[in-house]
């Protein structure tokens, strides 16, 4: 008899298995409207971590300068410099003249 009653069990395990695989078909279907930011982030895939960070904390933040990201981020100030540096090579990251100090730039997302 347990053998019969373990698989009923199996059995239910498998449907809840299947109404989950239900559900994530939905999901995609929301995600399909985010075609632009999947494309973004296919592109920073190939990124080393800190750069991936510096764009997910200019993209959070906004345009920031270097000593800002430095501060947000926590991590060194060469290690800022050299993500920037591979995003700005990558296109995904551009920078301009600070309006309040013009020997700093602030660096945003596109553009």
């Amino acid at each position: 008899m347990s053998a019969t009653e373990s698989d009923p069990d199996i059995d239910e395990n498998t449907d809840v298995d299947e109404a989950t695989g239900g559900d994530e078909g939905t999901d995609d279907d929301e995600r399909s409207g985010e075609n632009e930011e999947r494309g973004d982030e296919s592109a920073i895939s190939e990124f080393p971590p800190s750069a991936k960070l510096v764009y997910k904390v200019l993209e959070y933040e906004g345009p920031l300068t270097q000593e800002r990201i430095v501060a947000e981020s926590r991590l060194c100030a060469r290690t800022v410099r050299y993500a920037l540096g591979k995003l700005e090579d990558g296109n995904l990251v551009t920078s301009r003249v600070c309006l309040e100090d013009a020997r700093q730039s602030k660096y945003r997302i596109g553009e």
